[in-house]
């Protein structure tokens, strides 16, 4: 209990006007916004006030961080205080260079770390392609994992919880890339209880485009989803988000000469440039420049791949003329 009769809770789902709040003993109620808006987002810590069955959420307390896209029509918010990111892409369907580094750049303007799996190693050539694809990745030390979560299942199991043990780890990636069959291995059963959830809510078409936590279910088997740890614990607090897949990833909240400040490979050279304000597109004595790698295949460890620097001009080019 809090001050003025106010309860402390956690955002664990969203559903438009409804959220789904757990309180600290692990209890969960559906609770509505004070007022028009709907500010929260899963993640979000709150302050609620008990209505009958139900809630009313009268603050939401200071994030660390928010995971955004935005457009030029809307701004669409994931979740907010979270340790990292999983994108999830998969060696089919083939994936999209420019909306992973869309997602990277928005993780890296927010200060969360970044991973990246790929999923079926089981499909052996289009595998090696999407591996050899993503060597300028792991040269920027981003966490790739390579995962086959139908066919080795508990292997993959055992080192996803590696790099999420006692996280809050969002989960985000295309249709096909297997985010349905990750959650159900790390959380069984909860998919069904969400589903579950909607259809109490008559918001059973939403199902696929809300944000749902999950806590992760450590010891493995299957069965009950797993509870939250106890308030006070320190140990298991190991939780993921599931989020809306979607075909475009807008970054019009980033300001394009902040651009090269949140891509790896780029940063280091801007030291180098002749101009101060440069934009690294066509300025003579641009250290950028001078650093793409003229080998598109093999880029060297402290080059910029051809890839990399495209898609730099690219969403450069995007956000100043989006500014005008």
């Amino acid at each position: 209990m809090t001050q003025a009769g106010l309860l402390k809770g956690l955002i664990v789902a969203n559903y438009g006007r409804h959220f789904l709040v757990e309180t600290p003993d692990g209890r969960r109620l559906i609770c509505h916004s004070r007022g028009k808006k709907s500010q929260g987002v899963v993640g979000d810590r709150v302050l609620w006030k008990a209505s009958q069955d139900e809630g009313t959420i009268e603050k939401i307390e200071d994030r660390r961080n928010l995971f955004y896209r935005q457009d030029e029509v809307r701004t669409k918010s994931f979740a907010a205080n979270l340790d990292q990111v999983l994108i999830l892409i998969a060696a089919e369907p083939e994936f999209s260079s420019s909306q992973l580094s869309r997602a990277l750049i928005a993780a890296e303007a927010q200060h969360i770390t970044p991973l990246i799996g790929l999923n079926k190693s089981d499909l052996v050539e289009p595998f090696e392609r999407a591996w050899q694809w993503l060597i300028p990745y792991r040269q920027m030390k981003y966490g790739v994992l390579p995962l086959s979560l139908k066919r080795s299942a508990e292997v993959d199991r055992l080192e996803l919880l590696k790099v999420m043990e006692g996280k809050t780890t969002l989960v985000l990636g295309p249709s096909g890339a297997g985010k349905s069959t990750l959650i159900n291995l790390l959380a069984p059963g909860s998919l069904a209880q969400t589903g579950e959830i909607s259809l109490a809510l008559n918001a059973g078409k939403h199902t696929t485009t809300s944000t749902t936590w999950y806590w992760v279910n450590s010891a493995g088997g299957h069965g009950d989803p797993p509870r939250p740890p106890p308030l006070n614990s320190t140990v298991g607090k190991t939780a993921l988000i599931d989020s809306p897949g979607f075909q475009e990833f807008g970054l019009n909240h980033i300001d394009p000469s902040q651009l090269a400040a949140y891509m790896p490979d780029i940063r280091p050279h801007v030291a180098n440039c002749k101009f101060y304000n440069c934009s690294h597109l066509h300025e003579p004595g641009c250290g950028v420049i001078a650093a793409v790698s003229k080998d598109e295949n093999a880029p060297n460890p402290h080059q910029i791949s051809v890839n990399r620097y495209r898609i730099y001009s690219e969403l450069f080019a995007e956000l100043s003329q989006r500014r005008f």
